[in-house]
């Protein structure tokens, strides 16, 4: 979900940092060192000619790497004053339940002016268990929570989107303990298109910690769903410097999660992603139609993003490395469902709306 890169001129930074990985060197960057036995110099980069995140080999874009091999594979077990990433739980990916949803995938083009486990040996989880939770049971989306974005944004959120997001229950509303958001095919306020834009901005924002949701995905030719994150500091820095998380992104009717981090290298633009079809020599093949359990780890030393205990994304932060100080300050969630745009293009199929994105709970846990 990021802004489009033509509109403010922004420039893909090219910062390498020492990575003992003989295959790369000079002006080839490559992904960062990581502890696992398989290894891949797979990384995503942003092209400047289609705005859109480009999958190439090594790139003359941003790649994070350390230079050292020591960190263990699994989730960083340091503590940090806030939230430690080591504490998690998953559910199984064989009660997920069927949807009548599709696929899709968004940006960030935020607009500053709009607004338990079962019995026996295992521990029992309940909401006190979170440092935050929506399990949208009930009726109603909880305002407590939740706010909206509402309209077509600046530059149809800086991606050339072309849904209007409302507030409206036809767009947004929780039935039978699910939260639905909602693409459809109207005439609105002058768009075609109407959707639904939720986000915590104002009501909730952390650093680190663990973040689990079950999240059923819409798929259709021109349509681009997202579960991700913006610097609580939005309104005053802007972005890229607010710094980006996309947790969730998924376009057209591909079975593929993408999952990347975008923030101000200096003055320039950084980004940095991975995604389920090809991570580190090894592929993830999912319906993203069904419901699966995301998991994102977050601490001082790395970001992970996991589909059913998949790996498909990780980011060295640590010490700031690559000018990734944005990753160590507070951030909200957003979740929506764009219709056309940069990415995923411009070729809508009418035919498939309405669409949806099913989300069964967001819970942050902490240490």
């Amino acid at each position: 979900m990021r802004f489009d890169l033509r509109k403010i001129g922004a420039n893909i930074a090219a910062v390498a940092f020492a990575v003992g990985l003989g295959a790369c060197s000079g002006d080839k960057i490559c992904e960062p060192p990581y502890p696992i036995e398989s290894s891949s110099s797979s990384s995503w980069t942003q092209s400047s000619s289609d705005s859109r995140v480009t999958e190439s080999s090594c790139s003359s874009s941003v790649i994070l790497s350390s230079d050292s091999r020591e960190e263990s594979s699994a989730a960083s077990s340091s503590s940090t004053e806030d939230f430690s990433s080591s504490s998690s739980w998953t559910l199984s990916s064989s009660d997920s339940r069927v949807t009548e949803s599709s696929s899709s995938y968004r940006h960030s083009g935020l607009d500053p002016e709009s607004s338990s486990t079962d019995g026996g040996s295992e521990p029992v989880i309940t909401s006190s268990s979170y440092f935050w939770n929506d399990e949208f049971d009930g009726d109603e989306i909880d305002n407590s929570k939740w706010t909206y974005d509402i309209g077509t944004g600046s530059s149809g959120w800086g991606n050339n989107e072309w849904e209007y997001y409302t507030d409206r229950k036809e767009n947004a509303y929780v039935k039978d303990g699910v939260l639905h958001i909602r693409a459809q095919k109207e005439d609105y306020k002058g768009s075609k298109y109407t959707s639904a834009r939720m986000l915590t901005k104002g009501k909730f924002a952390f650093k680190y910690g663990t973040v689990e949701a079950r999240i059923a995905l819409p798929t259709g030719k021109g349509i681009w769903p997202a579960f991700w994150m913006l610097g609580e500091n939005f309104d005053t820095v802007g972005w890229p410097a607010c710094g980006e998380i996309d947790i969730i992104e998924a376009v057209n009717s591909e079975n593929k999660i993408y999952g990347t981090n975008h923030w101000a290298n200096g003055s320039e633009y950084a980004t940095y992603g991975n995604n389920t079809g090809n991570y580190r020599d090894q592929k993830y093949e999912l319906d993203i139609t069904q419901f699966h359990t995301y998991k994102f780890t977050w601490d001082e030393k790395y970001i992970r993003m996991f589909v059913d205990d998949f790996m498909y994304h990780e980011i060295l932060i640590e010490g700031n490395t690559g000018d990734t100080e944005e990753f160590h300050k507070p951030f909200f969630f957003l979740l929506n469902v764009a219709v056309a745009g940069n990415w995923p293009g411009f070729e809508v199929d009418d035919t498939q709306f309405p669409n949806e994105m099913l989300v069964d709970y967001i819970r942050v846990i902490k240490d």
